[in-house]
């Protein structure tokens, strides 16, 4: 039996091609919110889920650093797919003919500085591949997407332009997404491996509450190699912290760490410990 994985989008979407990569010969499920991939997962209709999380030029992935907490799953992989942007046209459009683009608002962003100076409208759609189905369905000339290849095979559209995002090639590093495998069981390898922990944990609003809360991240030399916050419960003070670390929860020098940011924080909660993917280290 193929392995089933969720994702947020159409058929054609780069989540859909991030699942195809990490597992060739899966079958994708898409689904159109992270809620929903989520829920998936949770009801048995997938085993795991691909979740964007972060692009190497517009940033962290909306929504999903509050839906992880609370999504009844856990991290067992991380993967990072090369993103190749396209801008997909009807039969018969050219570059010339188009005043506006559709895509999710990451792809959007990530090629902001090539649509301003081609004078090209940005418009918000729920995902890459929906909106290159959209642009199929209506046939206007003056529209495109911005999409896979993949989308764009799938939904019968021309491709007009090829890697049109801000960065990769001659402009500088590769445009890339990094993307969390989720289960409904967590996956722990051994603490030999080289692994990376994500977790999440909030602090009480007094002076030097974060910094004595990864104090013991220091001492005990262990590696923070992300750190964001951001609000949760509606409330200006109550900020949560998502933090991915360089190790395994068992190794000598994690446990002590751990111990100090319980005395510091509360809700402290593991997302998931899994290996570190090779791309780490061929960026660093």
């Amino acid at each position: 039996m193929k392995i089933r994985l969720s994702f947020q989008g159409a058929p054609g979407a780069n989540s859909d091609l991030a699942c195809r990569a990490v597992y060739p010969g899966c079958d994708t499920v898409p689904c159109f919110s992270f809620d929903d991939a989520f829920a998936a997962v949770r009801d048995g209709h997938a085993d795991l889920a691909m979740i964007a999380v972060e692009n190497s030029v517009a940033g962290r992935v909306a929504d999903v650093h509050h839906l992880l907490p609370q999504g009844g799953l856990a991290i067992i992989g991380e993967h990072y797919q090369p993103i190749h942007h396209r801008l997909l046209g009807v039969k018969g459009a050219t570059l010339a003919d188009i005043t506006r683009v559709e895509s999710h608002v990451q792809a959007l962003a990530q090629c902001r500085n090539w649509l301003r100076t081609h004078n090209i409208e940005p418009v918000i759609h729920a995902d890459t591949a929906g909106a290159a189905a959209d642009i199929a369905r209506r046939g206007d000339k003056k529209t495109a997407a911005i999409a896979s290849q993949l989308a764009g095979e799938i939904y019968g559209l021309d491709v007009l332009a090829e890697n049109i995002a801000d960065t990769g090639g001659d402009k500088g590093p590769q445009n890339t997404t990094r993307f969390l495998i989720l289960s409904k069981t967590p996956h722990v390898p051994p603490p030999s491996t080289p692994c990376i922990t994500t977790l999440v944990f909030r602090v009480r609003s007094v002076p030097a509450a974060l910094y004595k809360a990864l104090g013991g991240f220091a001492t005990n030399g262990v590696n923070i190699t992300k750190l964001e916050s951001y609000l949760v419960d509606g409330h200006f003070t109550a900020a949560q912290f998502y933090v991915d670390v360089e190790g395994h929860p068992e190794q000598a020098g994690f446990k002590l760490a751990l111990e100090e940011l319980a005395f510091f924080a509360h809700e402290v909660k593991i997302l998931g410990t899994y290996p570190a993917h090779l791309f780490r280290r061929a960026a660093s």
